[in-house]
């Protein structure tokens, strides 16, 4: 009798390899295919993320998109960032910027200026809703990024300021940044002569403060 058995060692064989090199094909691409989709960042800030102070291209929204590029991550960052905004100057400058950038995420990094000025924290919460909301509204991720001020402004006042960010985090859903100038804001000798202002040299640690949080949301 005519035997089929070395033929059908040869075909399971043949499948195992094919199956193989299948498996290895697709894992290898797939994370290529996580960020292969282009994306664009779009960086509503004040003077921390405007580069206030420094030579242009060492502030940390720049480093960002050097960082990008390096990776090869198929992203465009756009820095709408002014100094001195508040959180309503973001509510009032977003609609026309989501509507231009039709950005896939979205950083928000305001509210040093508004508590710095001492004004209404509800306000600034309301306002910081707003921005969160419009943003996702355009289907857009939102990262909203932490800040803290001085305790000499009062220490209940900064408090009460800082949980916001937190708190929306929780609220909204959404990324948050713990504090912006982690490992920076301990450190008299990163800032400039206004000590409030970081120097170029403390960018670097800004981004790394940033980076872990904003990749997640890029996939």
């Amino acid at each position: 009798m005519l035997s089929f058995y070395p033929v059908q060692c040869q075909i399971k064989t043949l499948s195992k390899t094919l199956f193989l090199i299948a498996y290895l094909f697709i894992n290898l691409l797939l994370p290529t295919q996580a960020y292969s989709a282009s994306k664009t960042i779009l960086v509503l800030g004040d003077s921390l993320s405007a580069e206030y102070g420094l030579p242009r291209g060492k502030g940390w929204v720049a480093l960002l998109e050097q960082r990008v590029e390096q990776k090869h991550l198929n992203a465009t960052v756009v820095n709408a960032s002014i100094s001195g905004d508040t959180t309503s100057g973001g509510v009032a400058r977003l609609p026309l910027l989501l509507s231009k950038h039709k950005p896939d995420i979205v950083i928000i990094e305001l509210g040093g200026n508004d508590a710095l000025r001492g004004l209404d924290l509800k306000a600034s919460e309301l306002n910081f809703r707003s921005m969160i909301q419009q943003s996702k509204e355009n289907k857009a991720k939102v990262l909203l990024v932490g800040m803290r001020i001085p305790p000499n402004y009062g220490k209940d006042y900064a408090e009460r300021f800082f949980s916001i960010y937190a708190k929306l985090s929780k609220e909204q859903k959404i990324s948050l940044v713990p504090f912006l100038l982690d490992g920076v804001a301990e450190n008299s000798s990163l800032f400039q002569p206004d000590r409030i202002h970081p120097i170029a040299e403390a960018h670097p640690t800004i981004l790394e403060n940033v980076w872990p949080h904003l990749i997640p949301l890029m996939k």
